[in-house]
């Protein structure tokens, strides 16, 4: 990617929200509230907020998980595909981004402590199902499964959004409830229909 080009995708994403009326909107969350921005997880680890300029970090991440990721969120989300670009992934991220700086949704890498390599993902949404008033869910790398650093992500996780986020009812998709659970939920919205 070209220098400046992220920063001209992460505008053109918040151009069209804010034609959608999305941007700056904060339906699920209270004014005035501030995200955070950087999370320690355990000793040499950290969350922070992914940005369009994370894509060569996160492309590597995903694509290196990708059987794997894709049995997890490939039903609900049909991602990560097989066939996914880097400039499919920079497009997605710079999404994530424009998401974050509007408050519409929220995705944070979890990184090494000098960000030279990105170990996986939280995400942190508003419901597409009836019954939470949040759902979050995340991910680390193939070469992390299993490990303490998934058993302290893991942890951390429900503790950090008890504690930093306003969310009284919050659904965590794959540990309180499995995907195919949650699939079968109604959706929000008229006639249950799903947000996504």
């Amino acid at each position: 990617m070209a220098a400046g080009e992220d920063g001209g995708i992460v505008a053109a994403v918040l151009a069209d929200a804010a034609a959608r009326g999305e941007a700056g909107v904060m339906p699920w969350l209270p004014d005035g509230f501030t995200h955070p921005t950087r999370v320690a997880v355990g000793p040499g680890h950290h969350l922070r907020p992914i940005t369009a300029a994370d894509v060569s970090l996160d492309y590597q991440a995903v694509m290196g998980s990708q059987p794997r990721l894709w049995a997890i969120f490939g039903e609900a989300w049909g991602w990560p595909p097989d066939t996914m670009t880097y400039q499919e992934d920079a497009a997605d991220l710079a999404r994530h981004e424009a998401e974050i700086a509007a408050h519409t949704s929220f995705n944070y890498a979890l990184f090494d402590q000098a960000e030279t390599v990105l170990l996986g993902c939280v995400y942190i949404d508003p419901p597409e199902k009836q019954g939470a008033d949040a759902e979050i869910c995340w991910w680390v790398v193939d070469g992390q499964a299993g490990t303490g650093l998934e058993r302290t992500l893991d942890a951390l996780v429900p503790a950090w959004i008890a504690d930093d986020w306003p969310f009284r009812r919050p659904r965590f998709i794959g540990r309180d409830l499995s995907w195919p659970e949650w699939l079968a939920l109604p959706g929000v919205g008229p006639a249950g229909a799903s947000a996504r």
